[in-house]
């Protein structure tokens, strides 16, 4: 598994429900809300071999309210 972080900028007022349609996708491991550019914060495994621009285009894209992401890949961790 494959830790990815992706940054989500939501619609003014609409934080929380992006939030929650997360939580209910059952695919988010930490989920924090944070300041400057971008309101929430998600940690989240992708399968080895998985195409992450397609999950993440599949998985969380998709959920009304966000209007722009930014996704890190993760390479070791110390």
């Amino acid at each position: 598994m494959r830790a990815v972080f992706v940054q989500l900028q939501c619609q003014p007022g609409k934080t929380y429900e992006v939030a929650d349609a997360l939580f209910e996708r059952e695919i988010v491991s930490e989920l924090y809300s944070t300041s400057g550019d971008y309101d929430l914060l998600m940690k989240l495994y992708v399968d080895d071999g998985q195409d992450i621009g397609k999950f993440i285009n599949d998985n969380v894209a998709n959920v009304p309210g966000i209007v722009r992401s930014l996704t890190t890949l993760t390479f070791k961790a110390f």
